[in-house]
Order: C-alpha cells, then sequence, then structure tokens
C-alpha cells in the first residue's frame, strides 16, 4: 500500500508538485500574464487546500481512501489535458483551482498519508516518511524531464502528456488501495494474523479500534492544537524560506548559479535526513526527538544571520535542510496520539490551521523585504516562530499524552512515549 500511494505522489511531485514551475513563465507569456496574475492561482491554491482539508478527511474517513484517490487521478489527468487547450486567464484559473489543484490536494497529498497511518503502527514514522519523500523524489528524478518536453514541444504538448501519464498510470494504481489490513485479513506493520483472528476478520474489521480518538474528542485535547500551531509555525518557516531561497542568498553575496546550486544540495540532504529520522523515531518518544530536532535549523538560521562567508552559507543549509524531515514524523506523532479510525478528519482539521502559514508566509517575507531592502528581521521572526514550534512540541512529551489517554487512548498514547 505505501509503494501505490508513493509511485502516485512521485508522479504527482515530479509533474505538478514540482513541475508546475516548468508551466509558470510559459503559460505567462502565452496568455499574456504578468507574474502577479500567474503567482495568483497558487495562493488560491494554497487556500482552497486549507479550507477542503476537513472535507476531505470526513470523505475519507467515511468512505476510505479508495474512492478520493481514483477521483483525483482522473481529475488530474482530465485537468492537465483540459489545460493544454486553454486560451484565457479565467479559463486559466478555473481549470488550474478547480481541477488539477483540488485534485492534487485530496488525492496526491491529503489521502497517501491517511493510508500509511492505517497500515502501520509500530513503523508508522518510516511509513510515513517514504511516503512523505517521494514528491522529493519524483520532483528530482521526473521534473527535468517534464522540462525537457516542454523546452522541445511546448508547454501545451508537456501539459498534455503530464495529463495522460496521470490516466494511465495513477488510475489503476489507485484502483488497488485498500483502506486498511484488517479488510483484507491482515494486522498493521504487514503482521499475519493469528487462527482465531484471521476467523474473526470480518468482525474485527468492522470494529472500530478501542484506541481511537473522534475528531471531536480530538479537538477538545491541547495535544491537537499544540500539534497544530507548531506545526502551522514549521510550515511558514519552510514555505518562507523555499520562496526566498535565492534571494536570500543573493542578499548575502552569492551568486545566482551558487545559489542554484547550493538549493539542489540543500533537496538532496532534505531527502537523505527524511529517512534517518524516520529510523530513529519508530525507536524512541517522538515529541521528545523533534523538540531537539527543530534545534538545528534553528541553529542554521543563526549562522545564516551572523555570516556571509559561502563556507557558513552551506553550514546553513545543511543545517536548515534538517526541518522538512520534522513532517512526516509529526504526523505519525498524531497517529500515535489519536488512532487510525478518524485519523483522515483530524489531519484535515490540521491542515486547515497550518495551510494558511504556508499562505501567508512568504508573502510576508516579501513585504518586509520591499519596505527595508533586508532579510535580517524576517531571519529573527523565522527563528521565534520555530522556537514556539520547540516549546508546543515539548508539550507533547507527557502531559498531553495523558490527556489523549483519558479519551481512551491510553495504549497508543504510552507508546508514543
Amino acid at each position: 500500500m505505501v509503494g501505490i500511494v508513493s509511485a502516485m505522489r512521485i508522479l504527482g511531485g515530479g509533474l505538478h508538485g514540482y513541475g508546475f514551475t516548468v508551466f509558470f513563465l510559459p503559460v505567462s507569456q502565452d496568455l499574456g500574464l504578468n507574474r502577479a496574475q500567474t503567482s495568483l492561482a497558487f495562493s488560491l491554491a494554497r487556500a482552497e487546500g486549507a479550507i477542503e482539508a476537513p472535507v476531505i478527511g470526513y470523505f475519507v474517513d467515511r468512505f476510505g481512501p479508495k474512492p478520493l484517490m481514483v477521483a483525483a487521478a482522473l481529475l488530474a489527468g482530465i485537468g492537465y489535458i483540459v489545460l493544454s487547450w486553454i486560451d484565457s486567464y479565467g479559463g486559466f484559473l478555473v481549470t488550474y483551482l478547480g481541477l488539477i489543484s483540488l485534485a492534487y490536494s485530496a488525492g496526491f497529498i491529503q489521502t497517501p498519508m491517511v493510508v500509511a497511518n492505517n497500515w502501520f503502527i509500530r513503523q508508522r514514522a518510516r511509513a510515513m516518511t517514504v511516503v512523505g519523500s517521494a514528491v522529493t523524489i519524483g520532483g528530482t528524478a521526473i521534473t527535468p524531464l517534464l522540462s525537457m518536453l516542454v523546452t522541445s514541444w511546448g508547454w501545451r504538448w508537456g501539459a498534455f502528456a503530464a495529463g495522460c501519464l496521470f490516466l494511465i498510470i495513477c488510475v489503476p494504481l489507485s484502483l488497488r488501495i485498500q483502506r486498511s489490513p484488517e479488510s483484507v485479513g491482515l494486522r498493521p506493520d504487514g503482521d499475519l494474523p493469528a487462527p482465531a483472528e484471521d476467523n474473526q476478520k470480518k468482525a474485527t474489521a468492522s470494529e472500530p479500534a478501542a484506541t481511537d480518538v473522534t475528531a471531536k474528542q480530538a479537538m477538545k485535547t491541547l495535544a491537537f492544537w499544540a500539534l497544530a500551531f507548531s506545526m502551522t509555525a514549521r510550515v511558514a518557516t519552510q514555505s518562507t524560506m523555499m520562496v526566498h531561497f535565492i534571494p536570500l542568498m543573493v542578499w548575502k553575496g552569492m551568486s545566482q548559479e551558487r545559489a542554484a546550486l547550493l538549493l539542489s544540495t540543500f533537496a538532496l540532504l532534505n531527502l537523505g535526513f527524511h529517512f534517518f529520522l524516520a529510523w530513529v523515531a519508530d525507536r524512541m518518544n517522538k515529541p521528545r526527538l523533534l523538540s531537539l530536532w527543530i534545534l538545528l535549523p534553528i541553529a542554521g538560521l543563526l549562522v545564516l544571520q551572523w555570516s556571509e562567508a559561502e563556507f557558513y552559507l552551506w553550514l546553513f543549509a545543511i543545517l536548515y535542510s534538517t526541518l522538512d524531515a520534522a513532517f512526516p514524523v509529526t504526523w505519525a506523532t498524531s497517529g500515535d496520539f489519536f488512532g487510525r479510525k478518524y485519523f483522515a478528519t483530524i489531519r484535515g482539521n490540521m491542515t486547515f490551521f497550518y495551510m494558511w502559514g504556508s499562505a501567508l508566509g512568504p508573502t510576508l517575507a516579501g513585504y518586509v523585504y520591499d519596505r527595508m531592502q533586508s532579510y535580517s528581521s524576517v531571519l529573527w521572526v523565522l527563528m521565534a516562530t520555530l522556537s514556539a514550534s520547540v516549546l508546543l512540541t515539548a508539550l507533547l512529551i507527557k502531559p498531553w499524552r495523558l490527556k489523549v489517554a483519558g479519551l481512551g487512548g491510553a495504549a497508543t498514547g504510552q507508546r508514543s512515549a
């Protein structure tokens, strides 16, 4: 199951997550759009993702991941094919927001993490990290090929080819998704059922797990809000840095070419840290690990604030590239606290909050730089934001585990600690 959803995310990440940047300038030039008009679509997509997340989560918990992923693969494929024919800004917005972005957020971002959470408990962090890193792998392996196609044949043929790949590859893959291991007579983590369990597998599959916490119960705990706002702080920081990475390096005196090389190195380090942290996270207290881990990107920001020599800029990149690896472990922590049955709805509710950080962070950073012609104050704010994330995550080490235990999640919460 993790292999299937990861394969879909590799393709989706390569063709859309990273790949849509390939279409940015050609679409703008062909349709006569300025940068602000084209960028608006991306900002609206972020807002759309925040608004739809709770609804998507509810439907995944209600009907399972397969219907959402099949529909998303179909919509993404049709959306890119339609995109290859549009000739107006209005048509571009309707296609991008109404088909492509809607499908990608629902079927390639939200739902795959639910599959990983449903199928794993002991190895949950590693499973989620494999799924989480798939988008980066797609950006590394597939986006350059898409760029070559767009350069050689034009963006319309590139969009048409992307749509066909979604339909030919992702639709058949999505049809193989199973809701949970219990639904096919297995247990989480790939364990085989004991004979008694095998005889009662249908009954087991239909019964809610004793450690599951409902979405309404979860939202009454400080654990939920600590996770949600800790994630918001990290997403706002990460999005701001990714959008302004090259301008920041140029502000520090690095050439654009060297900054682009540093960015590619940043992405490769990011991928390596993902798997290292996941391996450690399944063996110790996840909130304690995250609280210590986030100190590394804070140290990187301090290095960037106080230094301009290229050696220190590379040191910053190494330290800061650790931040993205914390996201899958955070979702694994959420699964440890709240269980599997209502995870999609709980994740969707959290996403409603943290996606606004992704939309607002880069915009505010750009506004501050335009006013002050310096990123110095932006870096101090980013450090303060990550420090708040550390404090919020530290709250989960023990007290809120007991809060969740009081709602019936004792076994899961104790496993997390």
